[in-house]
């Protein structure tokens, strides 16, 4: 019962597609994901979100003023 097992799972994962995005593409993708939440957040002209972003700023740490 076991052989039986293992060998589905080997013949499973043999058949699966991986792919890999460098390390340099990752932090750029990062990178400009964070600075539109922050800076879409930050400049909106809706008090209700600007407030509830400044709230989180300050709950996590970061100074803002």
């Amino acid at each position: 019962m076991m052989q039986n097992q293992s060998a589905t799972l080997v013949n499973h994962h043999a058949g699966a597609t991986s792919v890999t995005i460098s390390k340099p593409m990752q932090l750029v993708a990062v990178f400009l994901l964070g600075s539109i939440v922050l800076f879409g957040a930050g400049f909106v002209n809706t008090a209700a979100v600007h407030n509830a972003a400044h709230d989180t700023r300050h709950s996590q740490g970061f100074p803002c003023h």
